[in-house]
């Protein structure tokens, strides 16, 4: 910007960046000049409004750097107009009903706090999504209202330690898991190229259970492709760092430096569409799907959250005094407070048909949200939780701050054990989202923990300014009797065991805590009055817009479901049952040529074939039943007028099917000619290299 842009132009974009002013259309102009020479010297020849609707992909529509003007004339034009809006179709997208198809106008706006970037030849301007009348049509536009309500709320706290706090910003480091998969063998499945998982298949003699796989030496050809797909990270500004084979076989991660959030979920969203296109170089399909395999790890993605300010203070991160020790607990327990209240909002934000299939198995946390602090800060808790109700002696304060507040180590990142069956973990200076699924948009869960904890911190510094203002407290007096009611209010959230164990599950129902395993019932809370009333309050998203995302969301499981439905019924009818029938009628010609040879005795040598022969026709039959079973229960959900209502009846009536469907047709597997069956097998798919 410094090589190409006028001093006034730059002074405007930087404004707009760190403190959210708008930029006037004629200083566009100059903006927009030297960002298509610079795009131009590297090669661009179009330019495109790059955003996020709520697919979960991205979008993109191409523009070249072209206007006539004449005469037959032609010149390479890129004005302000262009660069600060672009006029895309809003009814084709999923609205919720926002837009009807004959009132197709939105806008996309551009969003100077990400960084404009040039891919294949195309200069990319992330930009928001709205609708003609105003309403957000995508996840960046209430992600970035929801980081400006936190970001007011926590320098109001901020205000109480540090005078000089004039902005707090969220950050976001998400660690992304993926499987990747030979393209020419997931091509041979059905099921893998139009759902992104095997409906069929089964497990094979070797999985994971050698735990070999784990960090273990990278493969050649994955090696290959993460240095490609790095490289073109370094190229678009996506600071990648980490590298690593994950569990299960044919499992990898990658994970970068922590940004800003809207940067940072700006940078996976591109990440998620660049790996595929990097990966077609190297005959991989990455697989983002949260459980493309049953028996193995699935794939998650951890967010891992923290505030911090313009001063350079982690907010979440325990300071050398215990001033800023007590900084930290304000917001580390208005924290936990905000999950305690909002708990079930939390599990709706990472709420999908593909993260069902993960939540709850053997490497993902529960459907249940919790917080895993560990034993130290615990402990800390307990002795905060009996501070004096009211004015501290000066003995009292000084112990407290000194033996429990001044305690507090600067780094506690390894004085705690980890939890992986927390959903949601403290891990020493941030907060660990790791029941976010592979497949999401990070703006989603950001947007939902931003707003909760935004409203919790408002009210924080009403209970506090309320105390000292009406009751004469000085300040430490109130922040401590504030914290402490919390931490009495907020101990149904802190779980430090194992979160898989049917206890828990019994434990967390006396405590009060949701466990709604289903995308149907976790959406739920959605539509819920005090949910559409916390976000309209704060102006993260209106009435429509949070009635709107609850119907797309609901109506994004139900396809997904059906899709799945109709997928495996034609595998099942089209591919296992002819396949079953050709051998049974090649075990029939052996029976038959037996009792040719030997007469009455054939069945002496047929044992093996007419078990065989009946343990088929068996399978078939369920198999034939059950898929029409199936499509009985389907064509009765798409009939239902209600929305909950068809999404209830994918969730219990459709889905269950798909379990028995794939039991019969797993045995068949097992029983047929490696060489007649027509499904490329898991040990293909998870061992090739």
């Amino acid at each position: 910007m410094r090589q190409y842009l006028t001093k006034t132009a730059l002074n405007s974009v930087l404004e707009a960046i760190e403190k959210g002013t708008k930029i006037n259309r004629l200083v566009a102009d100059h903006i927009s000049t030297g960002m298509k020479e610079w795009a131009i010297t590297k090669g661009a020849t179009h330019y495109t409004h790059w955003f996020q609707p709520l697919t979960g992909a991205t979008a993109e529509k191409h523009d070249a750097f072209f206007e006539t003007i004449g005469d037959g004339l032609a010149i390479e034009k890129f004005g302000g107009d262009q660069l600060v809006q672009q006029e895309p179709d809003a009814s084709s997208f999923p609205n919720g009903g926002i837009r009807n198809t004959f009132e197709a106008r939105g806008y996309t706006a551009w969003d100077p706090t990400s960084p404009a970037f040039i891919y294949d030849k195309t200069l990319c301007i992330p930009t928001v999504f709205v609708s003609y009348t105003g309403e957000a049509l995508d996840f960046k536009t209430p992600l970035l209202r929801a980081l400006q309500v936190v970001d007011s709320a926590a320098v109001a706290v901020c205000k109480y330690f540090d005078k000089n706090v004039k902005s707090v910003r969220t950050s976001l480091g998400w660690e992304q898991e993926y499987f990747l998969i030979d393209t020419a063998l997931a091509l041979s499945r059905p099921d893998i190229l139009l759902t992104g998982r095997t409906l069929l298949g089964h497990s094979p003699a070797k999985g994971q259970q050698l735990d070999d796989h784990y960090f273990g030496t990278i493969p050649a050809r994955a090696m290959s492709y993460m240095r490609d797909l790095e490289h073109q990270c370094m190229l678009l500004g996506i600071p990648v760092k980490t590298r690593h084979n994950e569990v299960a076989p044919n499992q990898f991660e990658l994970a970068p430096i922590f940004e800003e959030a809207n940067l940072a979920v700006d940078h996976n969203s591109l990440l998620m569409d660049i790996m595929q296109k990097i990966a077609k170089r190297h005959n991989f399909t990455v697989l983002m799907h949260e459980k493309p395999f049953a028996g193995v790890n699935g794939s998650g993605k951890h967010n891992n959250w923290s505030l911090s300010t313009n001063t350079g203070i982690n907010l979440l991160s325990p300071g050398k005094t215990p001033m800023s020790n007590l900084q930290f607990l304000t917001f580390f327990i208005n924290t936990i407070k905000a999950v305690q209240t909002h708990e079930e909002l939390l599990r709706a934000a990472i709420a999908s048909a593909s993260n069902d299939h993960r939540l709850g198995a053997n490497e993902a946390p529960p459907a249940i949200i919790s917080i895993f602090i560990g034993d130290q800060l615990t402990k800390v808790l307990s002795e905060l939780e009996t501070v004096t109700n009211g004015k501290l002696s000066p003995k009292e304060k000084t112990d407290l701050k000194l033996n429990v507040v001044g305690k507090i180590p600067e780094v506690i990142l390894d004085n705690t054990d980890r939890n992986r069956t927390s959903s949601f973990a403290f891990t020493g200076n941030k907060f660990e989202f790791r029941a976010v699924g592979s497949t999401a948009n990070c703006a989603n869960p950001m947007t939902v923990l931003s707003t909760i904890v935004a409203k919790q911190l408002m009210d924080f510094k009403i209970e506090v300014d309320v105390l000292i203002d009406e009751k004469g407290m000085k300040k430490d007096d109130a922040i401590f009797n504030v914290i402490r009611e919390y931490i009495k209010t907020s101990k149904a959230i802190l779980f430090e065991g194992n979160g898989y164990s049917e206890e828990w599950e019994k434990e967390a129902k006396k405590r009060g805590l949701s466990n709604n395993k289903t995308t149907p019932e976790a959406l739920k809370i959605k539509k819920a009055k005090s949910t559409i009333e916390l976000f309209d309050s704060l102006k993260v998203m209106n009435k429509v817009e949070s009635e709107a995302r609850y119907e797309i969301e609901m109506e994004d499981y139900i396809h997904h479901v059906q899709i799945e439905s109709r997928v495996i019924g034609d595998i099942a009818r089209n591919h296992v049952v002819p396949t079953a029938v050709r051998y049974q009628n090649i075990l029939i010609e052996n029976v038959t040529g037996l009792k040719t040879i030997y007469g009455d005795r054939f069945k002496d040598f047929a044992k093996a074939q007419l078990v065989l022969i009946e343990e088929i026709s068996e399978h078939i039959e369920t198999i034939n039943s059950t898929v029409t079973k199936m499509t009985e229960a389907r064509k009765v959900c798409n009939k239902e007028a209600s929305l909950e209502k068809k999404a209830d009846g994918y969730c219990n009536k459709v889905k269950p099917l798909f379990q028995d469907i794939r039991y019969h047709c797993d045995k068949l597997e097992l029983m047929i000619d490696d060489e007649l069956w027509p499904l490329t097998k898991y040990r293909e798919l998870l061992f090739t290299k």
